[in-house]
């Protein structure tokens, strides 16, 4: 009873020394919205107590989204308030609550690995074995003729380690920004030349290398997928990492792919890799239909001698790769210097009107699209696959 009276006494002195009591502090709280958008953190009632001993200040405030970011920041603005508008330098403990419901709300709201991306029609994965065959260049390409046809496009840039989308698409200071939809908080896609887009570029600096294990990687991009508002969407474009490994798999697991593109160039060396790339939409445990190869760089040809054809990584190689394979052949790409200034400067060479390089895209785009077509009349949606592992071995996959 002493020791509260003692608490008590201290409490007074100190609001008459300081003039800082509670009716200050939940002013300035007030100045802070609340994590549902219903009013500010007073008007929603998530200011649950407030507790002022000397120069410490104490609260239980509701947080009613579980994520650790949107947690971080409410603690954040909750400081920063405080010492702005109330006491500078108060000693300030926030006890971040997330209610029942809250969490009920977020686990019915949070899709389950493999479902579809609701309003999202076809998912189209771009991949290639090798690095350095302009798989990111055609990808880009390929969203911006889509969306000059008249669809709905989004971009996912799912090489995680090296993104490069921001650039082609002249977005590098872009920051995507929060929407509430259905009382969930999701990321809105960067648009661009009518593109939908979203990147791991966008939360790193230009300066700063990513450099995360496989499990980080992966679920960040899965969070760049599923906690997104993509809207409708006639395509998904999914600009894979080369190789085929973890972001690979974690796609097929994720997403049901409606179909993927293969990039390559002539030379044999990239063409071993890109039969590899067809090999693993192939396995018989994943099965994702391949739409066709593109054959990048396919010749050479001087602005100042238009007609000439140079063969420089060798003729037809992925032409033949997909009669070999017995899958489609989308179109031939040739190396021009306007298609790497076009994507330095972020602007894609598929919007240059009336040139040879333009055409090129359009007509592999085309050929996309009436692969995609006859996909979808033939076959039945393309199931996920469930990774499972057994120690010592590789990791199985096998259907969901």
């Amino acid at each position: 009873m002493l020791k509260k009276k003692l608490l008590r006494v201290t409490f007074v002195a100190f609001e008459e020394n300081n003039g800082m009591d509670k009716k200050e502090i939940y002013k300035a709280l007030e100045t802070i919205k609340s994590t549902n958008d219903r009013g500010n953190l007073v008007e929603a009632g998530h200011v649950r107590n407030i507790q002022i001993f000397e120069d410490e200040v104490l609260l239980d405030v509701y947080c009613m989204n579980p994520t650790l970011q949107a947690k971080k920041k409410l603690e954040v603005d909750i400081l920063t308030a405080i010492h702005d508008h109330a006491y500078e330098k108060a000693k300030i403990k926030v006890n971040v609550i997330v209610p029942e419901e809250a969490k009920q709300a977020k686990a019915a709201q949070t899709q389950i690995r493999g479902e579809a991306i609701p309003g999202v029609k076809n998912i189209i994965a771009v991949a290639s074995g090798k690095g350095g065959v302009g798989k990111s260049t055609v990808t880009a390409n390929l969203a911006v003729a889509l969306a000059e046809m008249g669809f709905k496009v989004g971009l996912v840039d799912a090489d995680v380690y090296g993104p490069s989308m921001p650039i082609m698409f002249d977005v590098t200071t872009a920051k995507p920004k929060g929407v509430t939809i259905d009382g969930v908080n999701k990321m809105e896609p960067i648009e661009s030349y009518g593109v939908k887009m979203l990147s791991i570029g966008f939360f790193s600096g230009a300066d700063q290398a990513v450099v995360w294990r496989g499990p980080m990687a992966t679920k960040a991009l899965e969070q760049l997928i599923r906690e997104s508002h993509w809207g409708e969407l006639d395509f998904m474009l999914l600009d894979l990492p080369p190789g085929t490994g973890d972001i690979h798999l974690t796609m097929v697991q994720t997403l049901p792919i409606t179909g993927a593109v293969i990039v390559s160039t002539p030379q044999k060396v990239a063409l071993a890799d890109a039969r590899k790339g067809v090999g693993m939409f192939n396995m018989e445990s994943i099965k994702v239909p391949v739409l066709g190869i593109v054959e990048n760089m396919a010749y050479f040809t001087p602005e100042e001698l238009p007609d000439n054809k140079y063969y420089i990584f060798g003729k037809e190689g992925a032409r033949n790769l997909a009669n070999e394979l017995q899958v489609p052949f989308l179109g031939e790409i040739p190396l021009v210097q306007s298609v790497r200034e076009a994507g330095d400067v972020g602007r894609p060479a598929v919007l240059q009107e009336n040139t040879v390089i333009a055409k090129k895209f359009k007509e592999m785009t085309t050929r996309v699209v009436e692969e995609l077509v006859k996909r979808n009349e033939d076959l039945p949606p393309t199931e996920v696959v469930r990774i499972t592992t057994m120690a010592g071995c590789a990791p199985k996959t096998q259907k969901v």
